[in-house]
């Protein structure tokens, strides 16, 4: 380590000697890299974290090629009169496909579904059925002649009336009717007693356009602002939405956490680092002899924010080259790395605060300018050095998962730890020398009186804090199955109350028990029956399945000229058994829709079905699609429910080998949060181990390396601890900041055991009182920086502030209790020795 810092040494003579264009090309790099860093923006897409090789991810980007990825606006219009209501809905379809966007010179929307024309559904119901509901219609109709015949014999006895249901015969009905329901809904979509219609527009720009998206909502709340509702019904309400809506919420809150988490981030940590500095250098000013006090109190008042400037301006520089840099790799940053500007500003300070506070202390000293900044180079340079390097590697591991919440934020983090890192050693010198000339840091030597107050030379308490430090640790390893994850993806989404209000001001309209759907993608018709055919064994085989249903159009509409005959036999058939004279005069509801829907004679043509039913299975070409529809038995959720539909439905593979695999955005989820489920321990031990490589390759000395080490395990025993005892739970979010904790935790322990190395046994006071102070600044800006994310409106980033803080401030208590504690445990019993000195912090 000492022959890189002596080899990097001559940058630092350069700061010294030519400070004013080490900081030009500094700053024009920094506002080049700043330009590109202006363009990036947020890509909120759950499938943007994981690798586009996923076969999920595939299947989706497939899917959403094929068919589209439209996500529609909604317009709900509620008044008791459903005349009124569809009058005003009519208009507004008309109107709405008239508004203009001269920005990408096109219409805001190309088309819009409202009245659905059913008629010729339901004169044809069964020939839009499949052939094993026709099958069941046929039984359930031949049950329903048997007991008609049964019943009209005046000597027949039912004995077993009392010991039989007719639940299979319903349940063979009740299986055609939710298939009709969902295929021939009502003519227009309204709620329960008709009060309110839904109008459905589908927009012609990219969802992914934030300000196609802001521009179109804004356009449409102009038209709105300009009809004059109440003319249509006194009571009219007209309020419009929904996903896209609630899309586009998503991505202002996380730009508006961003903003708000870097401006109080920001903040605070300006105010610690410009009340801190300014503190003490005017105790080091006061150490000087009279003669050299020639600055008032109110001259170095005004000299406060000067800290924030030598350290902060080499820090902007950096976040620029980092984020510079990201656009270029990367172009986006997805919902976990969207915060790292702030979490960096506070973790790239710390190597600031080290080598300006030893640069005041040698200045103090009476050193030169140009000695004071060498020799905190040389001083500091190698713990910092060290910990930086440490971090850095440390989320550099990340890069190696394949989830990209985890490899994109270690390769950002990692990148904006070495680039701060070399602007504190490599700028920061030149600005101190810069402002220096203009008088702006006011020091002087200190008095050749003044004696430094010796301190305690014991570190007290020592039995007491190791061994109760010890037996927490103890039981927090014993509790250590008690901590939970979070598989609820609801706790870790923002509510937006503008898209909930949306919600219930709509319940009733358009709800269906089949959600969350996913599809499968075959290159043939007969792929398609291929794949229902083994969905559906496999549904039967598996007790505990999450399929509920699975569909394709090709069931319903044949492909083949053989497949519409043998349907239509079935239809005849059945037609046949209606004509019963056991039931052919019943008056019955299900019997009603089965005698209209068995007209087909001859094969439909696909002209015939509806648009709002042929848009749920047409590609973008307007052909029909080979898309199978597998819908799950219960709601996605919970994580472990979505992972075990993942796992059921997300590749299949034929017995000829051939292999489909489902897309959807709820496999995509499960298959994120499955990745980083199984990439966590991994991440985090090969982290641990980099750390430890590290600070061995510093000290050269295990027992030493140890040492370093003993705030970041105990501090996470603690984190852990806190963990159980206030119900916080690990998520896919705050996971990623295990690594980083492990990289930033051990900056403490290294800075201690360094510097107490280097002033030897019975320092540990003095060192407590210099670099204790350091690392206590330094872990305060780092959660201050972390404690912006407490106040988003985003539950998962909220996650990653508490965890961080929370780790970073057990780590920093653990490196000023039970370190000096156990150091001084191991001196008193001469377990210790002085090792050859290292330059060290």
């Amino acid at each position: 380590m000492q022959k890189l810092i002596q080899a990097l040494k001559p940058l630092v003579d350069i700061n010294v000697r030519h400070p004013y264009w080490v900081v030009i090309i500094a700053i024009i790099l920094a506002v080049f890299a700043g330009n590109y860093a202006a363009k990036l923006t947020v890509d909120t897409d759950i499938a943007s974290l994981l690798p586009p090789t996923n076969e999920n991810v595939q299947a989706l980007e497939r899917l959403q090629e094929l068919a589209g990825g439209e996500t529609e606006m909604q317009v709900a219009i509620k008044s008791p009169s459903f005349e009124a209501n569809v009058e005003l809905a009519e208009m507004l379809a008309k109107k709405s496909l008239e508004l203009f966007y001269p920005r990408h010179d096109n219409y805001f929307f190309n088309r819009y579904e409202f009245r659905r024309d059913t008629e010729v559904l339901k004169d044809n119901a069964l020939y839009l059925a499949t052939m094993p509901e026709l099958r069941e219609i046929a039984d359930y109709l031949q049950n329903e002649i048997d007991r008609a015949r049964e019943e009209a014999n005046p000597f027949f006895v039912d004995f077993e009336d009392d010991f039989e249901d007719d639940e299979p015969d319903e349940q063979n009905i009740d299986r055609f009717r939710d298939s009709y329901d969902e295929l021939i809904p009502p003519e227009y979509p309204v709620n329960q007693d008709s009060t309110l219609v839904m109008l459905t527009l589908f927009p012609s720009g990219s969802q992914s356009d934030i300000r196609y998206l802001e521009d179109m909502f804004d356009a449409y709340d102009e038209m709105l602002a300009g009809i004059d509702i109440a003319s249509f019904h006194p009571e009219m309400e007209v309020q419009f939405g929904g996903r896209l809506k609630r899309h586009l919420n998503e991505f202002e809150s996380i730009m508006n956490d961003v903003f708000n988490s870097f401006g109080l981030g920001f903040s605070a940590v300006i105010l610690l680092v410009m009340f801190y500095f300014a503190g003490k250098k005017y105790i080091n000013y006061q150490r000087a002899d009279g003669e050299n006090q020639k600055h008032s109190l109110f001259a170095h008042l005004i000299r406060m924010p000067v800290p924030v400037l030598v350290i902060g301006i080499p820090l902007i520089i950096s976040l620029m080259w980092t984020f510079g840099i990201t656009y270029m790799h990367l172009g986006v940053l997805n919902t976990m790395t969207s915060v790292l500007f702030v979490i960096l500003f506070g973790l790239g300070i710390d190597y600031g605060i080290h080598y300006y506070a030893r640069y005041i202390e040698y200045r103090s000293d009476g050193e030169s300018v140009q000695s004071s900044a060498i020799h905190a180079y040389e001083r500091t340079g190698s713990a910092i050095i060290i910990s930086a390097l440490t971090t850095a590697t440390a989320l550099f591991v990340l890069m190696f998962a394949d989830f990209r919440g985890f490899s994109e934020f270690g390769f950002i983090a990692g990148l904006g730890i070495l680039f701060a890192l070399f602007c504190m050693l490599f700028v920061l010198p030149s600005l101190l020398t810069i402002f220096e000339k203009w008088n702006w840091i006011l020091l002087s030597p200190k008095s050749a009186k003044y004696q430094k107050k010796v301190l305690m030379r014991r570190f007290p308490y020592t039995r007491t804090i190791v061994t109760t430090s010890v037996v927490l640790s103890a039981i927090v390893l014993l509790f250590s199955g008690n901590l939970r994850f979070e598989y609820q993806f609801s706790e870790l989404e923002p509510v937006f109350p503008e898209y909930e209000q949306f919600r219930d001001f709509t319940r009733g309209v358009n709800e269906s028990s089949r959600r969350n759907p996913a599809y499968m993608i075959a290159d043939t018709d007969e792929e398609v029956f291929e794949i229902l055919g083994a969905l559906r064994e496999m549904k039967q085989t598996n007790p505990e399945t999450m399929i509920l249903e699975v569909e394709a159009l090709q069931e319903r509409f044949p492909p083949t000229d053989a497949m519409a005959q043998e349907k239509l036999e079935e239809i005849a058939r059945i037609q046949m058994l209606l004509q019963n004279t056991f039931i052919r005069d019943q008056q019955d509801e299900n019997l009603d829709i089965l005698r209209r829907g068995s007209q087909t004679v001859e094969p439909l043509d696909h002209n015939e079905i509806p648009d709002y039913l042929k848009n749920r299975f047409t590609t973008r070409d307007g052909e029909i699609g080979r898309f199978v529809i597998i819908y799950p038995n219960e709601g996605l959720s919970d994580g472990l429910k979505s992972i075990a539909f993942k796992e059921e439905v997300g590749s299949l593979t034929l017995e000829d080998g051939r292999t489909f695999h489902a897309g959807s955005t709820s496999i995509v989820a499960a298959s994120m949060l499955d990745l980083m489920r199984t990439e966590s321990p991994y991440m985090v031990g090969a982290t641990f181990f980099i750390v430890f490589i590290f600070i061995w390759f510093s000290f050269r000395s295990f027992k030493w390396t140890m040492i370093a080490l003993i705030p970041l395990i105990i501090g996470l025993l603690w984190l852990f601890g806190i963990m159980m005892i206030f119900g916080l739970k690990f998520n896919f979010y705050n996971l990623v900041v295990l690594p980083a904790i492990l990289g930033i935790g051990c900056d403490n322990g290294v800075h201690l055991a360094h510097r107490y190395r280097d002033e030897g046994k019975k320092s540990m006071w003095d060192v407590l009182s210099s670099t204790g102070q350091h690392i206590t600044v330094g872990s305060f800006t780092t959660m201050l920086g972390f404690a912006g994310l407490l106040f988003t409106t985003h539950p998962g980033l909220q996650s990653i502030g508490i965890m961080a803080v929370i780790g970073i401030g057990m780590t920093l208590f653990s490196a000023l209790t039970f370190l000096p504690a156990m150091v001084q445990f191991l001196e008193d019993r001469n377990w210790l020795h002085r090792e050859p000195d290292q330059l060290s912090d």
